[in-house]
């Protein structure tokens, strides 16, 4: 996975979007962390993990990854937004199962929120691309969806 280039596609994308939209970056910090919440959240109950009381099944894998990108695009955004683009995460599979992943991700994120650092960063990184392991998604897959969502992204921006 090709973190310099995903980085430098996340900022122009962002730069357009603030743009165009006429936006402040420093206000957005907040807003970030929110929306990655929300989107996280979406993504779990794609999955249904949770869901012990449902026959409820997870939705299909190609729904699943473009929520997870959902999520992806946000964590870039964060990084970027804090300067912590010169990374280099390990791929950590874990034994964790899927809600638990949920869950140590949301930690994560309100580390990162009250204390930001670099290595809480990291931490998330790595936990997130846990969690698409966990998902069945290889890197090739997850960084491809990503490219072809910011692609589109871009297209839509007036």
């Amino acid at each position: 996975m090709n973190l310099q280039y995903l980085f430098k596609l996340q900022k122009d994308l962002n730069e357009k979007v603030y743009v165009s939209r006429n936006l402040d970056e420093s206000i957005l910090n907040s807003k970030n962390f929110l929306a990655l919440l929300v989107e996280l959240g979406k993504l779990a109950n794609e999955t249904k993990s949770f869901e012990y009381w449902s026959d409820a099944k997870p939705s299909t894998k190609g729904v699943l990854l473009d929520s997870y990108v959902d999520c992806f695009h946000l964590i870039l955004t964060l990084g970027l937004d804090k300067l912590y683009t010169n990374i280099s995460p390990k791929l950590k599979p874990n034994d964790y199962n899927i809600s638990e992943q949920f869950l140590n991700l949301y930690v994560d994120i309100n580390d990162l929120m009250v204390t930001s650092s670099k290595d809480h960063y990291i931490t998330l990184f790595e936990d997130f691309l846990s969690l698409g392991l966990r998902l069945g998604f290889s890197l090739n897959e997850i960084e491809n969806s990503y490219i072809i969502k910011n692609t589109s992204n871009n297209k839509k921006i007036k």
